[in-house]
């Protein structure tokens, strides 16, 4: 695990080694414990490296034993060790025990299409001296991050964008036309960038660079065929098996490992099938809030403990009321591109609570992506239900529905939010109901906030629409969320936050080949007769007690729009006043007022909107105006007040 960096130039003169001590400088809470790079010709490759395999040995830049291909790889590959002995049996030799090495006598013996044999999360840079070639890549589902810079003098690209911010020339500037992107989702989906002239290069993608040309193509892409041939029982007992299997492979490390443990489904699955395959008790890590009503409503930690009593675990939890205000800035700077999700403040104090031990952690994301374990996978289910009341009672509903109240951190409020939601988009087209439930700000709302609304670059949801075919319904939303909100969301603050302590984060539920087996799930198995995960509890029925596996979903963020009205409502209002709306120039100050008058008196729940304001104002201030992340810190202390 590492952060990785390089620049290819066009002209062929060699890169500036001054340059990429500069790019991993600025990454090194990725990589603490080794630094290497190599430079040739055209090209230099770097790396910042966090030891968790062959810990003596693994240093990179990594050599093929004839000195002709060099690689940086930042994460796993888990079948390494299935590959490495393959490969020895066909001659090829090897230097180190690194599970990355193999990536060099793999492309050595297959070339591009080596990438398909890889199990694992993975950037990588590969650079093949004869051909004189740069190849760089990501894994399938976009566990790993990648950046790219690209203009007429030179391609450079990096784990994390401030490491390209760091290159001589380059200053951060506010791309304006992904910024109603931004506030359409609330994150930024790959290829944009909220800076202008970087881009995310797309999960499951290779690019090439020889003799000055560029290359960039997708190798991997959700499966779309459905199997309805298999039945329920057959299902859930293939998904055990395939389950197990992952989280087996992901706990190979030469370092102290542990695990998340929410008490929800998936942590708990993960926590189970981890305490079959080892000697010792698994260290696990839980969180929860101090504070009232809305704190309560984000506590797991009883459902946490009852699992660690069941499996035996080594269990350690922190109960926190977290002083936000200073939070924010520090975790935004790690997050390179504003986000308005607040998993990434509770992922942060997670992960920093878990390196005081491990170095490597497992975590149940992804679980409800591809088993169908959010309400909004039900959409369509209740939909069609509805749509069979007569027009005058549809009329009415929606009638008193406009009128509720909104908050989603009170039990009462938030019930209200959802049925004002839900009666809201009942009559619309699957597509437009999925993306009433997922946007932040429909795009009408957005060009409304805009002082100079400017066309989008592009639609993420409509594209990922486009391409995921004709699957049955829930599997096609699961492969829209697949190509938008989990990989450049979910697993980015993962990544995220998780390397800002030097933490290594393992995502057993999207190894991609129970990512494949769950793609071919029909609908009707996965979430029968209406209920979320079915197939999934119904396959954990052996490992997990009943009222682990029937409890109440929780999610797994933080009581925002509570502190949005209380603790943080000085704050919120100071970075969102006229004055300062005006100085930044880019939203109309009635639109702001407006929406956190809304907010306020729960006419909406605005949660959502206002930080993404509020965060887009405060990492404005880090990377624009070019501040530290502490000094930014300090100036919103004294605002909050």
């Amino acid at each position: 695990m590492c952060g990785i960096h390089g620049i290819y130039r066009f002209d062929g003169t060699q890169p500036s080694r001054e340059a990429l001590a500069a790019m991993g400088n600025v990454t090194r809470h990725r990589g603490p414990d080794d630094a290497g790079f190599h430079v040739d010709g055209p090209c230099g490759i770097a790396m910042r490296r966090l030891s968790i395999i062959d810990l003596a040995g693994g240093h990179q830049p990594l050599v093929s034993a004839d000195g002709a291909l060099w690689l940086v790889c930042n994460g796993e590959i888990y079948n390494f060790r299935e590959l490495r002995a393959e490969l020895q049996d066909r001659g090829y030799a090897f230097r180190t025990g690194s599970d990355s090495e193999v990536l060099l006598n793999l492309y050595a013996a297959e070339g591009d299409d080596f990438v398909h044999r890889l199990n694992g999360m993975f950037d990588f840079a590969l650079w093949d001296a004869r051909r004189q070639r740069l190849l760089i890549g990501r894994d399938r589902l976009g566990i790993k991050p990648l950046y790219v810079m690209q203009d007429g003098a030179q391609l450079a690209f990096a784990s994390e964008a401030k490491a390209l911010l760091a290159l001589p020339g380059q200053r951060a500037e506010l791309d304006r036309e992904v910024l109603a992107d931004y506030l359409h989702l609330g994150y930024v989906a790959a290829p944009g960038c909220i800076f202008k002239g970087l881009r995310k290069l797309p999960p499951a993608t290779l690019l090439s660079v020889e003799a000055g040309q560029v290359r960039e193509w997708r190798y991997w892409r959700l499966p779309q065929q459905i199997d309805t041939a298999t039945t329920p029982a057959q299902w859930a007992g293939r998904l055990t098996v395939q389950l197990e299997e992952s989280v087996r492979m992901q706990m190979v490390a030469d370092v102290p490992i542990g695990a998340f443990l929410s008490g929800g489904v998936d942590s708990s699955a993960v926590v189970g099938f981890m305490a079959r395959h080892s000697t010792q008790p698994i260290r696990t890590y839980a969180i929860g809030f101090a504070g009232g009503e809305a704190e309560e409503l984000y506590n797991e930690l009883p459902y946490a403990r009852r699992v660690a009593e069941l499996f035996g675990t080594e269990h350690r939890e922190i109960v926190v009321k977290p002083d936000v205000v200073a939070l924010l800035p520090k975790l935004l700077w790690h997050m390179d591109e504003p986000l308005c999700d607040t998993a990434f403040i509770t992922t942060f104090l997670v992960s920093e609570f878990a390196r005081q031990d491990v170095k490597v952690i497992l975590s149940g994301v992804g679980g409800d992506e591809l088993f169908g374990g959010y309400r909004r996978y039900l959409g369509q289910h209740y939909a069609q239900r509805y749509q069979r009341l007569p027009r005058w009672a549809r009329s009415a509903a929606s009638f008193a529905a406009q009128r509720l109240p909104a908050d989603r951190h009170s039990g009462v409020l938030n019930a209200m939010r959802l049925a004002r939601g839900f009666v809201a988009s009942a009559e619309m087209s699957a597509d437009d109901r999925y993306r009433s439930y997922v946007q932040v700000l429909a795009r009408d709302r957005v060009a409304a906030l805009l002082l100079e609304p400017t066309v989008a670059t592009g639609d993420a949801l409509g594209l990922a629409f486009a391409a995921a075919g004709d699957a049955d319904d829930l599997n096609r939303l699961f492969a829209v969320d697949a190509e938008t909100q989990l990989p450049d969301d979910l697993l980015m603050l993962t990544d995220r936050m998780s390397m800002a302590v030097s933490l290594e984060c393992r995502v057993p539920l999207l190894d991609h080949q129970l990512v494949e087996m769950a793609a071919s799930i029909p609908a009707s198995v996965k979430v029968g007769g209406g209920q979320l995960k079915a197939l999934m509890k119904r396959s954990l029925a052996g490992l997990l007690p009943d009222d682990i596996l029937h409890r109440r979903k929780r999610g797994f963020g933080t009581p925002m729009g509570a502190w949005l009205k209380c603790e943080l409502a000085p704050l919120l209002r100071r970075l969102l006043s006229p004055d300062v709306l005006r100085e930044r120039g880019l939203f109309r100050v009635d639109a702001v007022e407006r929406l956190l008058g809304d907010h306020q008196a729960n006419r909406i729940d605005g949660t959502d909107p206002l930080l993404a304001l509020m965060n887009l104002e405060i990492w404005s201030r880090m990377y624009l105006d070019g501040r530290e992340p502490d000094d930014v810190a300090i100036e919103l202390q004294s605002l909050n007040t």
